[in-house]
């Protein structure tokens, strides 16, 4: 298993600075740390904490996780053990790639419907947050849209050949 990501030359492949996946990703870790230390903050001056703080970081840990997946596979740095796929021809890891591609994308599929179901009963129930009484809706519907574009980002990283 190597470390080194198998496309060394990302200045070929990127046309732009940033991808959209990064910069979300940017903007979102840089909303965790912001309010995660407001939350110090208001915890050492006055010795309490905002309530609300800890149902945006999950929301926005959340989005994190799908935002940064999709760019780990954008550009071909997601984890994997390739100790017995490096054993086989190259048609046998071709093929290996493939399932893998089939089975990543199922799972996301298969959790953007889920996510969405779920969204979708929340919203139709109206359950609202514990801490700030808001539609618990605005935090969950990010999973299925972004679960939908990570697919999209797989077939389209797929059909370029770069995964």
């Amino acid at each position: 298993m190597s470390i080194e990501p198998p496309h060394e030359d990302d200045s070929a492949v990127r046309s732009a600075p940033y991808t959209l996946e990064q910069t979300l990703s940017g903007v979102v870790m840089g909303l965790i740390v912001l309010i995660s230390f407001g939350n110090v903050l208001a915890r050492y001056f006055t010795s309490q904490s905002f309530a609300a703080t800890e149902e945006f970081s999950i929301a926005l840990l959340i989005v994190l996780s799908f935002v940064g997946s999709s760019a780990a596979f954008a550009f071909d740095r997601h984890i994997r053990v390739s100790f017995f796929a490096d054993k086989l021809p190259p048609a046998g890891r071709a093929a290996l790639e493939w399932l893998s591609f089939a089975v990543t994308a199922s799972l996301f599929a298969f959790i953007a419907f889920h996510a969405g179901v779920l969204t979708w009963d929340q919203y139709r129930f109206e359950e609202t947050s514990p801490a700030l009484g808001v539609p618990q809706w605005w935090y969950t519907v990010w999973m299925p849209v972004l679960a939908v574009a990570l697919v999209l980002r797989l077939i389209l990283t797929r059909v370029r050949g770069r995964a």
